[in-house]
């Protein structure tokens, strides 16, 4: 019953910026690390960056300096602020993260549904 919905994607030009936003719902207890994905037509999926529960942070080294992640425990949400955007980033951003709905159970990763960023020339 857990759900993660990505949003703030969309179409914008080489060298400007865009903030994706996931949010988490559902019976959630706790949430350990979260991530954003990516996936370009033809390419694997890969990861751009993550953030676990103590604030720790890791990026791809093609996104490092230029993208920013972090989160609002307060709102179970999950943020990726991109900046000097290239035409390489353009990909469906996945949202990742990994959802205890209960302290007695373990907790299982979810997967958001994505969201396109399209950077154009």
């Amino acid at each position: 019953q857990v759900q993660l919905v990505e949003s703030g994607g969309g179409l914008v030009q080489a060298g400007g910026s865009l903030r994706v936003s996931c949010a988490a719902s559902g019976s959630i207890f706790s949430i350990n690390a979260m991530g954003w994905y990516r996936q370009a037509p033809g390419k694997q999926r890969e990861m751009v960056a993550t953030i676990t529960s103590g604030g720790s942070t890791n990026y791809a080294d093609s996104v490092k300096g230029r993208f920013t992640i972090s989160r609002d425990n307060a709102k179970n949400t999950v943020y990726l602020q991109m900046n000097s955007l290239k035409p390489e980033d353009t990909a469906v951003y996945y949202c990742n993260a990994k959802i205890g709905s209960s302290p007695l159970y373990s907790a299982m990763n979810y997967w958001g549904k994505g969201t396109l960023v399209t950077v154009s020339s």
